[in-house]
């Protein structure tokens, strides 16, 4: 097995996570099979419990690993499907430890941070990077690391020395370290300035660690007194020193990195070059000039809790832009507050409240993400009743189907306080119900999590069309509650058809309204399995209602041009 560590110094939030995916993306078109670890320092045995706010969007996986949205970059770059063991956290590594050290696994050795933790740091890489993650048998060529944070954090010490010591037992040419940094430009002065990269990289040495390449981040092109500066500064060759400077769209990062011949580079490095062949990126280099070629938008209302931090929402911005480029579109996103829909705002911020109402009905399609928690919730009702009035294209997408519900009940049906037993426990018509398949005391891993099974309650049905006319389909959960399946007739018997159910036909996965252009709720999260060249079918039929292509393109989906 080789080893690519990609580290991070200077500042966070460099783009180390696309970075190390597109080191991987490069090394695939190479022929070569790749997989991918993110290590995140961090206390919590996995993100499921943290804010959006906080950390990003949490990404779930086949098995019902809640990640690091790194995770969801490795798995649309590389079109693989990890597991939640590639997300190694501090929790997970010391849970793992003093469950060894409660059951005498030690032999009543004093148990520390070296060797223990750093023991089961190594094992526990090179275990999981031998797990295959693109459907073929046998362990990948290459597993690309990311170390969350910045060189120098405390937390991340024990990893360090870890990685260390892994380099130590596995040799150069199977291990090679690229440490992304920051070159700033002070605007006074205007040049770019080399001096924070030296210390990360001294930093760095410090610990026991040398880079083999730099992935300069910058605004411009890197100058070439700043490559000479560095080199010997930081004693990485010239021609290891790579500059990852901002582009277009990230799709143009991995042919930043072949047009430097950092695959070259990299394969000399590892001692891949007599198995590895020149890099086809065609498919990447259409996909980058496609976009950049784009003209025509379609305005899509994005009503959500976590509008104020874009990375709450990482996988379903990425799955309209999938979505957006089949239909030879850009995405021009508006994020709409849903608090500032309720009209209890029109009183308290009038502005702000004028402004969400025109941005909504300015959109030719409404959108409502999912969420926890009851802030905002009228407002997504409204978001939801407009869009059904008007006839304008709507996807819910967990919370967002439970919205649809709700306002269904309340404003079709009449049940004027329908709600959710998550927001009124003493709600007199619970139409979304907490179904046991957890605890409700403790919040991490007790969700509906991971892949399940969606049965097709018709082949006539608009999703099942859209899904190529399949019987099933398999989707990533994240959720406790449920609609009450005991309420369902009340439902389907108006028009709000639940046209997708789970294998033993109590769990709603799917609803569609009748005589309605595109009005679709999904219970399971289509965002995240959308990949480049092959966007969630849900968000593509959303996209194609709200340029009104919808109808022909389900007379004719296989013709390749929308």
């Amino acid at each position: 097995m080789k080893y690519v560590l990609v580290t991070g110094g200077v500042v966070s939030g460099l783009g180390k996570g696309v970075t190390a995916s597109s080191i991987g993306v490069v090394l695939k078109a190479c022929g070569l099979r790749v997989t991918s670890i993110k290590i995140d320092p961090y206390l919590n045995t996995d993100a499921g419990t943290m804010s959006p706010f906080e950390h990003g969007e949490v990404f779930v996986l086949d098995d019902g690993g809640e990640v690091d949205l790194d995770l969801g970059n490795y798995e649309r770059f590389l079109d693989v499907r990890l597991t939640r063991d590639n997300n190694i956290t501090t929790g997970k590594i010391y849970q793992s430890v003093l469950e060894q050290e409660r059951r005498g696994d030690y032999l009543g050795k004093t148990v520390q941070v070296v060797p223990h933790i750093t023991e089961a740091i190594k094992n526990w890489i090179e275990s999981v990077s031998h797990i295959p993650v693109d459907g073929k048998e046998g362990p990948a060529d290459v597993c690309v690391i990311e170390l969350g944070g910045t060189v120098g954090d405390i937390e991340s010490m024990p990893f360090i020395e870890a990685l260390r010591q892994l380099l130590f037992s596995v040799g150069q040419n199977n291990f090679c370290l690229i440490h992304v940094s920051l070159i700033p430009v002070l605007g006074v002065v205007g040049e770019q300035k080399t001096k924070p990269t030296q210390h990360s990289v001294r930093e760095l040495r410090a610990l026991g660690l040398t880079p083999h390449f730099l992935a300069c981040r910058s605004a411009e092109p890197l100058l070439e007194n700043t490559r000479q500066k560095l080199s010997q500064f930081c004693h990485v060759p010239v021609g290891n020193i790579l500059n990852i400077h901002d582009v277009p769209n990230i799709w143009h990062i991995p042919l930043l990195l072949r047009s430097q011949n950092a695959h070259n580079a990299i394969l000399m490095h590892l001692d891949l070059q007599s198995v590895a062949n020149p890099p086809n990126l065609q498919e990447w280099t259409d996909r980058a000039e496609t976009f950049d070629n784009l003209t025509n938008s379609v305005r899509i209302a994005m009503v959500g809790k976590y509008v104020g931090m874009a990375d709450s929402y990482l996988s379903v911005v990425k799955a309209l832009l999938h979505a957006c480029i089949a239909c030879s579109l850009k995405p021009a996103i508006d994020w709409i507050a849903a608090s500032d829909l309720e009209d209890d705002n029109a009183l308290s911020t009038p502005e702000a409240h004028a402004t969400a109402w025109r941005t909504l009905t300015n959109a030719a399609c409404v959108l409502v993400p999912g969420g926890f928690g009851d802030r905002g919730v009228k407002g997504m009702v409204l978001a939801a009743k407009y869009a059904r009035e008007n006839r304008v294209p709507y996807l819910g997408i967990c919370l967002g189907m439970q919205i649809s519900v709700i306002e269904f009940a309340r404003n079709v049906l009449g049940m004027e306080r329908a709600n959710s037993s998550e927001f009124d426990k003493d709600t007199p018509n619970p139409v979304v119900i907490f179904m046991p398949e957890g605890s409700k005391t403790h919040m991490g891993s007790t969700m509906r999590l991971g892949s399940r099974r969606t049965l097709f309650q018709s082949p006539d049905c608009l999703t099942a069309k859209l899904y190529h006319n399949s019987e099933h389909v398999d989707e990533r959960h994240r959720h406790r509650y449920e609609v009450n399946p005991e309420m369902v007739i009340n439902f389907e018997e108006s028009g709000l058809k639940f046209v997708g159910k789970d294998e033993t036909g109590k769990r709603m996965e799917i609803l569609e309204l009748t005589d309605h252009p595109f009005y679709v709720g999904a219970q399971f999260h289509p965002e995240f399995k959308s990949r480049p060249g092959r966007p969630s079918p849900l968000f593509l039929g959303f996209i194609l209602a709200a340029i009104g292509q919808l109808g022909s393109y389900l007379q004719n989906p296989h013709n390749g041009n929308l």
